[in-house]
């Protein structure tokens, strides 16, 4: 296709695509490449691997300081989601950990001093993302047993359970529900996973957690898996209101 043809099928202007393909004067948004990789065919894997290029290069890529401690790939696009949907398993999802809670989790996953202030350092970075005004929304479900399996040090359960409040007091776009321990076997039992959302006309992602750190999911079939799986366990879940109530009362028996 001549530049002319690929303009007149977008009803962009030749100077437009011009400036877009010299990367002179135009800076490409995610929507402009999406619908160029569209009308090229350019489908799955190299789709994703091209639009994360762009959303990365949008942003600043703090996060490639810190891949010994987490995976760029996942923040890269998770820093570009406009809406997560995220459930933590056994451990307080990244994003609503306290410092105390993010230093104690790296030094049981083997981390020494400075691997944990890094770890510590890139968790609350990411944290940033909750504030910023294009996140349209961030639900996340928390196990109860999450909470139990830090009720050894009463400091760390207490500050944990204070920012928990304050976020689901505080934000409207941010939804917490918790999973109580009696629901018992349920639909997330195979481990961890966050659902990303991104600007129409862009597929949504998968991050399904694993011991060697996890993998992004780009299939629309493993997609929308994960998104059964969401559904299911937010049934299983107390509303936001009655999961505020059950915080309050173990905070004050902290």
């Amino acid at each position: 296709m001549t530049l002319s043809d690929v303009a007149d099928v977008l009803e962009w202007s030749p100077a437009k695509l011009g400036h877009i393909e010299t990367g002179i004067r135009k800076w490409p948004s995610v929507m402009e490449v999406s619908a160029l990789l569209k009308l090229y065919g350019v489908t799955g894997g190299q789709r994703e691997a091209i639009l994360t290029m762009v959303r990365e290069s949008r942003l600043r890529p703090w996060w490639t300081e810190y891949e010994d401690v987490i995976s760029s790939a996942y923040v890269g696009n998770e820093a570009g989601a406009v809406a997560i949907e995220t459930y933590g398993g056994m451990l307080v999802p990244d994003l609503l950990q306290v410092p105390e809670y993010t230093a104690a989790l790296a030094r049981s996953q083997g981390y020494g001093d400075l691997g944990t202030e890094r770890m510590v350092a890139a968790f609350l970075k990411r944290q940033e993302v909750l504030e910023r005004d294009t996140l349209e929304r961030y639900h996340a479900i928390v196990e109860e047993d999450a909470l139990r399996r830090v009720s050894g040090d009463s400091a760390l359960l207490h500050a944990q359970l204070r920012r928990l409040i304050d976020l689901g007091r505080r934000h409207d776009r941010v939804v917490i529900r918790l999973l109580p321990g009696s629901a018992g076997l349920h639909s997330g039992s195979a481990g961890p996973f966050t659902v990303l959302e991104f600007d129409e006309g862009e597929a949504s992602l998968a991050f399904v957690e694993a011991t060697h750190g996890g993998g992004i999911v780009e299939s629309e079939d493993g997609v929308a898996a994960c998104q059964d799986v969401w559904c299911r366990l937010v049934a299983a879940t107390s509303s936001p209101e009655a999961t505020v109530t059950t915080l309050n009362r173990l905070a004050l028996l902290t």
